[in-house]
This record gives C-alpha cells, sequence and structure tokens, in this order.
C-alpha cells in the first residue's frame, strides 16, 4: 500500500472470505504473524498492518502524546480503505490493546477478538514515559538490546523482530510509549459484547499471565488459553499453538472439535497433542480437530459407541495398534465395557484375521489393565 495517509498492511486470502485484522506488538511489524497468518487466510480474508513509523508504516501518523485511540482510528481507516465494514481481530501487547479498545468504543465494528500477550493497563505511565525520553534521546539501539529478553524464552530469539525494533523510527516509537503510559482500559471491560479470546504466554514477564486473567475475569464469556514455553511473542515463538488456539475461536463453531476430541481421548492426551504441536504440525493437527473430530464426531447419525465399534475395527484391520490403545481407552470413555470390546475383537478375528485380531487382543489387555476409564 502507498498511501501515506495509511498504516502499510499485507492482505492475504480469499477476499470474499470473513476479514481478519492483526495487529503488532511495539517494536515490531507485521512480520510477527509470518508463521501464522498465511494458515488463517486459508479460511478468512486476513489483514496485519505495522503501527507508525514500524515496518512499512509512515512515522508521521501519529505523534506527541498518541493514544491508543488514535492507533484505533487508523486501524478503523484502514478497514474503510480495504471495504471492510465488520471483522474479527486479534493483536499482541499493543495491537491487543487496541483490540479492547475498538471492542469497547466501536463495538459495531468487531465480529470477534483475542487479545495475546497483552493487559489491560500496562503497569503504570512512569516506566513509558521514561522508555520514551530514552529512545528521543538515543535512538531505539538500547531498547532493541534488551528486546530478546522482554520478548521470548531464554535461548530463543527472532533476529529479523529485534531488527524491526532497531529500524523502528524513534519518535513514532516514543509515541507508542506515551500512547502505552495513558492506556487504562479496566473500567470499561465488562461492556465488551464481542466473543473474547484472551491468550498468555506463561513465561511472559512483560505482560504475564494475571494480566490477560484479569480481563477474561471482566469481559462476560471471555476464556483463557495459557501457553507453556511462550514469552510476550507467542505468535513468533508458539506459532503452532497459537494458530490452534485462534482456529479454535474465529472457525465455525468455535472448540467444537477439541471438545469432542477432548471427551472421547481425554484432556491429557490432547494436552500433549497442542503442547507438541509445532509449525510443521499445526496444519495436521488443525485438520484433525476440525474435520476428524468438528465433523466426523459430532454426526449425530452414530453414537459415539457406534462410532467406537468402527474405529477400533478399523484400526485392527490396518495393524495401527499404537492408535488402538488410545481408541480402546477412548472406547471405554463412550460407554463400552470390556466385554463389548471383547465382542468387536473376536468379530475382526473373522473378517481381518486371527493374527490381527491376537494382536489387538493383547495391546487392548494391556491397555485396559493398565488405565481405567476416567
Amino acid at each position: 500500500m502507498t498511501d501515506t495517509a495509511l498504516l502499510h498492511h499485507r492482505a492475504e486470502g480469499p477476499t470474499t472470505a470473513p476479514p481478519l485484522l492483526l495487529g503488532p506488538s511495539l517494536g515490531t511489524s507485521l512480520a510477527l504473524w509470518d508463521a501464522v497468518a498465511p494458515e488463517l487466510s486459508t479460511t478468512h480474508r486476513v489483514v496485519r498492518w505495522d503501527l507508525p513509523g514500524h515496518g512499512g508504516s509512515p512515522a508521521g501518523l501519529i505523534g506527541p502524546g498518541a493514544t491508543v485511540a488514535d492507533l484505533a482510528a487508523l486501524v478503523l481507516a484502514l478497514a474503510d480503505a480495504l471495504g471492510i465494514d465488520r471483522f474479527s481481530y486479534a493483536g499482541v501487547s499493543l495491537g491487543g490493546a487496541v483490540g479492547l479498545h475498538l471492542a469497547v468504543h466501536h463495538p459495531e465494528r468487531v465480529e470477534r477478538l483475542a487479545v495475546l500477550c497483552s493487559s489491560a493497563h500496562f503497569g503504570g505511565a512512569q516506566p513509558w514515559r521514561e522508555r520514551a525520553a530514552l529512545v528521543r534521546r538515543e535512538g531505539t539501539g538500547p531498547v532493541a538490546e534488551t528486546a530478546p529478553t522482554r520478548w521470548f524464552t531464554p535461548g530463543f530469539t527472532v533476529p529479523a523482530l529485534v531488527e524491526d525494533n532497531r529500524r523502528a523510527d524513534p519518535e513514532a516509537y516514543a509515541a507508542c510509549c506515551e500512547a502505552l503510559a495513558a492506556y487504562d482500559i479496566r473500567d470499561a471491560l465488562p461492556t465488551i459484547t464481542a466473543p473474547t479470546l484472551l491468550v498468555a504466554g506463561r513465561e511472559d514477564t512483560a505482560t504475564p499471565p494475571p494480566h490477560l486473567r484479569e480481563i477474561a475475569d471482566a469481559v462476560p464469556g471471555a476464556s483463557l488459553t495459557e501457553l507453556a514455553g511462550a514469552a510476550h511473542l507467542a505468535p513468533a515463538e508458539r506459532p503452532g499453538a497459537v494458530l490452534a488456539a485462534l482456529r479454535g475461536h474465529f472457525d465455525g463453531e468455535p472448540g467444537q472439535g477439541i471438545a469432542v476430541r477432548r471427551a472421547v481421548l481425554g484432556d491429557a492426551h490432547v494436552d500433549r497433542a497442542q503442547a507438541s504441536t509445532d509449525a510443521f504440525t499445526a496444519r495436521f493437527q488443525d485438520f484433525i480437530s476440525r474435520y476428524a473430530w468438528g465433523e466426523i464426531w459430532t454426526d449425530p447419525t452414530l453414537s459415539r459407541r457406534e462410532r467406537s465399534v468402527i474405529t477400533l475395527t478399523a484400526l485392527v484391520a490396518h495393524g495401527h495398534l499404537d492408535e488402538l490403545a488410545m481408541h480402546t481407552r477412548a472406547a471405554r470413555r463412550n460407554g463400552l465395557t470390556p466385554e463389548e470390546i471383547a465382542a468387536v475383537l473376536m468379530q475382526t478375528a473373522v473378517y481381518c484375521g486371527v493374527p490381527a485380531a491376537n494382536a489387538a487382543f493383547a495391546v487392548a489387555r494391556r491397555t485396559l489393565d493398565e488405565e481405567p476409564p476416567s
């Protein structure tokens, strides 16, 4: 976008898809969303934007004494220019604060809201005024040097984002600091009507989980997800987990697939699967939750008991013994008795072969002995 009156932005996904705006953290650019936005754009018209003086946005869009309301107005101007009336929104830190402001003051524009690693207030005005003064005096170099310790868990960094911080315009960066200094939206949180998701990084020292919990407790019906192994820039450090959380919140029937998956396989299994999700496996995990669990297992044509019988048979037929152990436990949760499971395996001996059934009986027996149904 070349219009100097607008925030620099990047649009991805079908123009006919539901719009989703993504906001950045102070000191970063729209590159913060590089590992998440392309996947979100398979179901949404994703528009990610740069703060003034960051990335490709002109520094002159804000000046001294700027407020979060000023930034929110720039976001609305961008949406208007793109012909977007109502949109969903996700933002990190300062970008999350913009989302909260929009949800409070422009509820007619915000369909759904996700606030990541952010706060309804940012620890008082004085530290931000001091940072603004430092940057105006010495440039962004000093804050870029310390950015990795504020943004990431020990041993992890994204050099390109640190370089974004170093290249940010000092005056615009300082104005954003002043916006954070003046920001406190706590009293207005109960007025938010958009379905709201809060995402906290458990290792975040800039906006620790209690900041997100405070918002979740105040916004009617809001939910909170805490991500292990994530600090302040969760979309860069744990993109798979962030993608799964945002997909569950913004897609179709939020969380339906995950809820059924948990009910059938148990919380411990799903928690392990989500904790191990990374950029390589994120799309597959999302596919499982949305398609296998959100569409097939929720189809009321067959009961969950019947689906367990079918699943056990198919796993025996193909020799998927690891999955067979998991679904033996699932069958117990779905109400099958050990005797009924044994009867299913006897049936497989006839149609899948005695050796297959023999191996299946060994796995099922061990599974039933080791882990009673929860």
